[in-house]
């Protein structure tokens, strides 16, 4: 009865969090600003929350410099990859991996991340979970939210491979989808980052346990597309660095896990990933 129940509530989180993309009904920002910059989110948690936290920044961001944006939250990482790889958003908040995949074409350039954080994937397994090592994980089904998740399932499955420990992956959607199976004992374990766990509610939270960890990264860029004028990615990057300057501003920027923001560089931040090869562990159908 705990399994169907159980099973039951995971569909109802699929059909609420990972089906329909969402849209900006209004611009954020300035009303009457000539252009509207589409701002696209990757996926990693729910729309709703992820539209939550950043309407309040783009707006404030739109506000404070003369310009409107636009919230596109894909249904998965899927529709995500296509249209970032198509060039669609003005403006994009994505993972490490696929700014190496969009540096050359489209040319998306990084202009701002957090100097605070660092991003690690981690396993996570329910508090009463028997698993403690992960060479008990060989055959082991394993929930992760896509297959070019970067730190919650790239990252994960690379390290494995090297440890030659064999697991099947089951794809679910989003970080909020793995977490939630673990903690409903739908998957005995899931991968998710470190930063989308710290952002989940305290009660979900104290259900988990992590099991392993990867070494630590730089976190997403917020990037933006080279059609977009230099003045404006420069209006961006430091509307950004003054939104940090004060009280509310802060709290802002750690909604959306920028608490610290700093101006972006790619060679600097981002090219030393590529000595990871992880498109070996890609997915290329998928985007």
């Amino acid at each position: 009865m705990f399994l169907l129940r159980s099973c039951f509530l995971l569909l109802l989180i699929f059909v609420m969090f990972g089906v329909q993309p969402a849209k900006a009904t209004r611009c954020l920002g300035e009303q009457t600003a000539n252009t509207s910059y589409s701002v696209y989110l990757v996926p990693r948690i729910s729309a709703i929350k992820l539209y939550q936290d950043w309407a309040p920044f783009l707006e404030r961001l739109g506000k404070d410099n003369g310009l409107c944006f636009t919230v596109y939250i894909p249904a998965d990482f899927t529709e995500f990859e296509l249209a970032i790889h198509a060039g669609s958003p003005d403006f994009v908040f994505l993972n490490p991996y696929h700014q190496l995949t969009v540096v050359r074409k489209p040319g998306y350039i990084p202009l701002v991340r957090d100097q605070q954080s660092e991003l690690s994937g981690v396993l996570v397994v329910r508090k009463d979970s028997p698993l403690k090592d992960i060479q008990q994980l060989e055959g082991t089904s394993i929930a992760f939210p896509s297959p070019n998740a970067y730190a919650a399932s790239l990252l994960i499955r690379a390290l494995l491979a090297q440890k030659n420990i064999h697991i099947t992956a089951d794809y679910v959607g989003s970080h909020s989808n793995v977490y939630r199976a673990v903690a409903l004992g739908a998957k005995q374990v899931g991968g998710g980052a470190n930063t989308t766990l710290d952002h989940e509610p305290k009660e979900l939270q104290s259900q988990l346990r992590i099991l392993f960890t990867t070494p630590n990264f730089m976190p997403h860029p917020f990037s933006a597309h080279p059609r977009i004028p230099q003045r404006v990615r420069e209006k961006v990057i430091t509307g950004f660095l003054k939104i940090a300057t004060d009280p509310t501003g802060r709290g802002l920027l750690k909604a959306i896990q920028i608490a610290q923001p700093i101006r972006a560089d790619y060679i600097r931040d981002y090219k030393s990933l590529e000595q990871l090869k992880l498109e070996r562990f890609s997915v290329r159908g998928s985007d």
